[in-house]
C-alpha cells in the first residue's frame, strides 16, 4: 500500500472514532466511584446504567416499584415526577443536575453496586452487576437491632425536623413510630423508604429534614432503637392545631404527648 494511500486509511479510522465517541454519552462508571451516574438529563425512553442507578435510588426511597432494568418508562418516569413534587422541584420527569443532586443527596450511604444499580456494559446497562460488598458505612448495635450510621443520622434529621420544639419524650415518641413503620408490612421496611415515602412526613416536604441536629435529636433516637415507644406502638401522630386531614382524624387515637396526637 502507497503512503497516501495509508495516511487515507488513517484519517478514515480516525473519523470514525471520534464520531463514535461523539455519539455515545460517557458513563463515568468506576467500581470504587459512589455514584455511576452520568452528566446527561435522562428521560421517558433512556437506557443505561445511569438509569439502572436512577431506579435503584428511588426505589431505596419507597418512590418506585418496578424492575431495576436500566431502561427509563413509565414507572420510572412517574417516580421520578412523584420524587420532584415531594422535594418541591419543577415536577417534569426529567432527570437533570437539580433532580441529580437531591436524589443523591436524599440516599446517602446508598451503593450502587451492592444494590445492583450499576455494573454491566457502558451503554446498555446489561449483564449483571459485579459482586460488591454491603454499603461503606459503619453500623452500631442498638437493643439488638443493626442500625448504619447513616440510618441513625437519617432518624436523627427526621426527628429534629419533625418536633425539636417537642419534650424530650415527644421527641423519642416520633423516632419510635418511624421505627414502629419499619416493622409494620403496611410501610417500606427500610428508614430511608419510611422518611421517604411520598407525603410522609412534612420535614421531607418543606425541607427541614436537612437542618442539622442536635445532640438531644440523636440521643431521642438511640433511645427509641433501643427499645423505649413512649407512642405505644403508635404508627401515625400528627399536630391536631395544624391538621387538616379528615382521615387522620378517623384514625383511633392513643394518646397526646406535647403537641402531637398518637394514634394507630
Amino acid at each position: 500500500m502507497s503512503r497516501k494511500w495509508r495516511w487515507l486509511v488513517a484519517a478514515f479510522a480516525l473519523a470514525f472514532a471520534f464520531l463514535f465517541v461523539a455519539a455515545e454519552p460517557m458513563q463515568y462508571i468506576s467500581k470504587g466511584d459512589e455514584s455511576v451516574f452520568t452528566t446527561r438529563n435522562l428521560v421517558r425512553g433512556s437506557q443505561g446504567n445511569d438509569v439502572r442507578e436512577l431506579q435503584g435510588r428511588l426505589k431505596h426511597l419507597g418512590y418506585y416499584k418496578g424492575k431495576i432494568d436500566g431502561d427509563f418508562g413509565w414507572g420510572t418516569y412517574w417516580a421520578v415526577r412523584n420524587f420532584q413534587y415531594k422535594f418541591g422541584m419543577k415536577v417534569d420527569g426529567v432527570v437533570g443536575d437539580n433532580t441529580r443532586t437531591r436524589l443523591v443527596r436524599a440516599t446517602r450511604g446508598y451503593n450502587p453496586w451492592a444494590a445492583g444499580g450499576g455494573g454491566g456494559s457502558s451503554g446498555g446497562g446489561g449483564g449483571s452487576a459485579p459482586k460488591a460488598s454491603a454499603p461503606a458505612t459503619k453500623s452500631a448495635n442498638y437493643g439488638g437491632k443493626n442500625i448504619s450510621a447513616n440510618d441513625l443520622k437519617l432518624l436523627a434529621n427526621a426527628v429534629y425536623g419533625e418536633a425539636r420544639g417537642e419534650p424530650y419524650i415527644g421527641q423519642v415518641a416520633i423516632a419510635a413510630v418511624i421505627l414502629n413503620r419499619i416493622d409494620n408490612p403496611n410501610f417500606p421496611n427500610t428508614v430511608p423508604g419510611v422518611i421517604f415515602q411520598p407525603g410522609a412526613f412534612t420535614a421531607v416536604a418543606d425541607g427541614q429534614i436537612w437542618l442539622t441536629p442536635n445532640a438531644q435529636a440523636t440521643k431521642a433516637v438511640q433511645d427509641a432503637i433501643k427499645g423505649w415507644d413512649p407512642s405505644s406502638t403508635a404508627i401515625y401522630y400528627f399536630n391536631p392545631a395544624t391538621a387538616t386531614s379528615k382521615w387522620i382524624w378517623s384514625r383511633p387515637q392513643i394518646k397526646r404527648i406535647g403537641r402531637h396526637i398518637f394514634c394507630r
